[in-house]
């Protein structure tokens, strides 16, 4: 069963929902595996907890 974790910084249910579409059906494609053993999700953590060039990113 496929498990696929994105990180990302915090976007739109919209711009999930259309990456997890897309993500899906790269995985089903490629794995051979139905909906049902295709497991993806989605960790926001706030822009706070990143940082980029020594700086975090909240300070941007």
């Amino acid at each position: 069963m496929p498990f696929v974790r994105v990180t990302m910084m915090p976007r739109s249910e919209e711009v999930r929902k259309a990456l997890a579409k897309d993500i899906a059906e790269a995985v089903m494609k490629h794995c051979k595996v139905g909906p049902e053993h295709t497991w993806i999700v989605f960790e926001e953590p706030a822009k706070s907890s990143w940082s980029f060039g020594g700086k975090l990113a909240s300070e941007s």
